[in-house]
Protein backbone atom coordinates (compact mmCIF):
# COMPACT_ATOMS: atom_id res chain seq x y z
CA UNK A 1 0.00 0.00 0.00
CA UNK A 2 1.07 3.64 -0.21
CA UNK A 3 2.86 5.31 2.58
CA UNK A 4 4.59 8.39 3.37
CA UNK A 5 7.26 8.57 6.46
CA UNK A 6 8.65 12.41 7.24
CA UNK A 7 11.81 12.78 9.45
CA UNK A 8 13.76 15.48 10.10
CA UNK A 9 11.87 16.83 12.64
CA UNK A 10 13.49 18.23 16.26
CA UNK A 11 14.65 21.28 18.76
CA UNK A 12 15.92 24.63 16.80
CA UNK A 13 16.87 27.83 18.57
CA UNK A 14 14.78 31.03 17.14
CA UNK A 15 16.48 32.34 13.81
CA UNK A 16 17.93 28.69 13.01
CA UNK A 17 17.09 25.60 10.36
CA UNK A 18 15.99 22.60 9.51
CA UNK A 19 15.24 20.37 7.01
CA UNK A 20 12.24 17.92 6.42
CA UNK A 21 12.14 14.63 4.48
CA UNK A 22 8.96 12.57 3.86
CA UNK A 23 9.87 9.58 1.51
CA UNK A 24 6.93 7.87 -0.77
CA UNK A 25 6.62 4.10 -1.01
CA UNK A 26 4.03 2.31 -3.01
CA UNK A 27 3.29 4.68 -5.44
CA UNK A 28 4.34 6.44 -8.86
CA UNK A 29 5.62 9.26 -6.69
CA UNK A 30 6.66 11.24 -9.59
CA UNK A 31 3.53 11.95 -10.87
CA UNK A 32 1.65 12.69 -7.94
CA UNK A 33 1.62 16.52 -6.01
CA UNK A 34 2.55 16.86 -2.43
CA UNK A 35 2.15 19.38 0.30
CA UNK A 36 3.89 19.98 3.76
CA UNK A 37 0.75 20.88 6.55
CA UNK A 38 1.28 21.71 10.07
CA UNK A 39 -0.85 21.80 13.32
CA UNK A 40 -0.01 22.94 16.42
CA UNK A 41 -1.79 22.65 19.86
CA UNK A 42 -5.05 23.78 20.01
CA UNK A 43 -5.38 24.65 16.78
CA UNK A 44 -6.57 23.29 13.89
CA UNK A 45 -4.10 21.82 10.78
CA UNK A 46 -2.93 24.29 8.37
CA UNK A 47 -1.60 24.62 4.39
CA UNK A 48 2.51 25.42 5.14
CA UNK A 49 3.37 24.45 1.39
CA UNK A 50 2.54 22.58 -2.18
CA UNK A 51 4.44 21.45 -4.68
CA UNK A 52 3.61 20.14 -7.98
CA UNK A 53 4.33 16.95 -10.05
CA UNK A 54 6.52 19.40 -12.37
CA UNK A 55 7.98 20.89 -9.44
CA UNK A 56 5.76 24.49 -9.35
CA UNK A 57 5.70 25.74 -5.32
CA UNK A 58 3.11 27.52 -3.28
CA UNK A 59 3.55 28.85 0.01
CA UNK A 60 1.45 30.17 2.75
CA UNK A 61 1.79 33.98 4.02
CA UNK A 62 3.45 32.98 7.06
CA UNK A 63 6.74 30.88 5.45
CA UNK A 64 7.11 32.56 1.73
CA UNK A 65 10.87 33.39 2.22
CA UNK A 66 11.60 31.46 4.66
CA UNK A 67 11.00 27.55 3.75
CA UNK A 68 11.65 26.34 0.15
CA UNK A 69 9.40 22.89 -0.57
CA UNK A 70 11.64 20.75 -3.39
CA UNK A 71 10.99 17.25 -4.09
CA UNK A 72 13.44 14.44 -6.04
CA UNK A 73 11.59 12.32 -7.81
CA UNK A 74 14.38 9.92 -8.26
CA UNK A 75 14.63 9.09 -4.62
CA UNK A 76 10.49 8.80 -4.31
CA UNK A 77 10.97 12.04 -1.46
CA UNK A 78 10.01 15.32 -0.98
CA UNK A 79 11.97 17.79 1.22
CA UNK A 80 10.70 21.24 3.29
CA UNK A 81 13.76 23.29 3.95
CA UNK A 82 13.02 25.70 7.17
CA UNK A 83 15.19 28.74 7.23
CA UNK A 84 14.66 31.79 9.83
CA UNK A 85 12.69 29.52 12.46
CA UNK A 86 10.26 31.36 14.41
CA UNK A 87 8.92 30.12 18.27
CA UNK A 88 5.18 30.16 16.10
CA UNK A 89 6.49 27.69 13.52
CA UNK A 90 6.38 25.24 16.42
CA UNK A 91 4.02 22.02 15.36
CA UNK A 92 3.93 18.28 14.03
CA UNK A 93 5.02 18.81 10.18
CA UNK A 94 2.86 16.22 8.20
CA UNK A 95 3.40 15.34 4.82
CA UNK A 96 0.80 14.88 2.36
CA UNK A 97 0.62 12.99 -1.23
CA UNK A 98 -2.25 13.47 -3.64
CA UNK A 99 -3.10 10.02 -5.87
CA UNK A 100 -4.40 11.52 -9.11
CA UNK A 101 -5.24 8.20 -10.14
CA UNK A 102 -7.77 7.84 -7.47
CA UNK A 103 -7.52 11.26 -6.08
CA UNK A 104 -7.09 9.63 -2.46
CA UNK A 105 -5.16 11.45 -0.18
CA UNK A 106 -2.04 9.99 1.88
CA UNK A 107 -1.31 11.38 4.75
CA UNK A 108 2.32 10.56 6.91
CA UNK A 109 2.68 10.25 10.96
CA UNK A 110 4.00 13.95 11.56
CA UNK A 111 7.06 15.08 12.91
CA UNK A 112 7.62 17.61 15.69
CA UNK A 113 9.56 20.92 15.28
CA UNK A 114 9.61 22.46 17.95
CA UNK A 115 11.47 26.29 18.02
CA UNK A 116 12.95 27.47 21.49
CA UNK A 117 15.93 29.12 23.62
Amino acid sequence: QVQLMESGGGLVQPGGSLRLSCAASGSIFRINPMGWYRQAPGKERELVARITSGGIPNYADSVRGRFTISRDNAKNTGYLQMNSLKPEDKAVYYCKMTLIATNLEVWGQGTLVTVST
